[in-house]
């Protein structure tokens, strides 16, 4: 239940001005000719829209550092020097309010100080919604975030700061879009010098992206032929 005497989103313009860049972000920039992308771009930014309409309470959650938020000054300055420059001065002036988390009942030793999330809108975040969860995942440099998928939940990254590749398949760099439909099997790494700065988005139900679920998925070696 949220406090009566919490202060509206309205209140809080450093949170609103972060918002705003989100919802900039989807907005004016290009789907690529991907209809699943233009698609994903129109909920994300009609949905956050009718969330800042409706001016929600602020949720007080209590700040958290995770050791890869050593990394994010860092990644900050990375971001000043490229496009999404002031979706990172406004991530700047919240940060001493960010909840960073893990979100795996079962951490890898390995990637417990090279990952960590925060959610700044959604069932969790600071801001309140049911239909949209919003926030930025860091990842240290030469990490490797395992094989995993989101079950009912369509899911976006944007590249604020560093290199990084999905699956192997191509190096995204600041201002890129990938798409991760439901149940798409996923594995991000990054560059060996630098950090990475990712922002994203969940479209989904409200049972799901209150309980997502999330789980990393190694894949089995086969068996050598014999």
């Amino acid at each position: 239940m949220t406090d009566a005497t919490a202060p509206r989103l309205a209140d809080c313009p450093n949170w609103i001005y972060l918002l705003r860049e989100f919802e900039s972000l989807y907005r004016h920039g290009s789907a690529g000719g991907s209809k699943a992308i233009r698609s994903h771009r129109k909920r994300v930014r009609e949905t956050l829209t009718s969330v800042i309409d409706g001016n929600p309470a602020m949720r007080q959650r209590a700040p958290v550092l995770k050791p890869v938020t050593a990394h994010l000054d860092r990644a900050l300055d990375l971001a000043e020097r490229d496009v999404l420059a002031g979706l990172g001065r406004a991530l700047a002036r919240v940060r001493q309010d960010l909840t960073w988390e893990w979100g795996y009942e079962k951490m890898p030793r390995a990637l417990e100080r090279k990952y960590a999330y925060c959610e700044v809108l959604g069932p969790q975040g600071p801001v309140f919604s049911e239909r949209l969860v919003l926030g930025f995942v860091l990842f240290a440099p030469k990490t490797t975030y395992p094989q995993h998928s989101h079950k009912e939940i369509e899911e976006s990254y944007i590249s604020v700061a560093g290199a990084w590749s999905e699956n192997d398949s191509a190096v995204f760099a600041p201002g890129s879009l990938i798409l991760n439909r439901s149940e798409h099997e996923h594995r991000i790494t990054t560059g060996e010098r630098e950090p990475c700065l990712l922002a994203y988005a969940w479209v989904g139900s409200s049972d799901r992206l209150a309980a997502p679920g999330m789980k990393l998925s190694y894949r089995r070696k086969s068996a050598p032929a014999v």
